[in-house]
């Protein structure tokens, strides 16, 4: 059995990442980005937390070895 989908409201997707309203707005235009696309529900607007979670992993960059040289 999987675990229920949890969605979290625009102000703690802010509060998670530490950005105004206008940078998560950005973020949402950026096609660089590639930020999750919020969904509507009841006229409000939602993030995934699990697409914002594999948004955070592909962000991390991929660490080198440059110290072990």
């Amino acid at each position: 059995m999987s675990s229920p989908q949890i969605y979290l409201t625009r102000t703690k997707v802010r509060e998670r990442y530490g950005i105004s309203n206008m940078t998560l707005w950005r973020w949402e235009r950026d096609p660089r980005l590639n930020f999750p696309k919020a969904i509507e529900i009841n006229g409000r607007l939602y993030q995934s937390q699990t697409a914002l979670e594999e948004w955070e992993r592909r962000r991390i960059p991929v660490s080198s070895n440059r110290g072990s040289q």
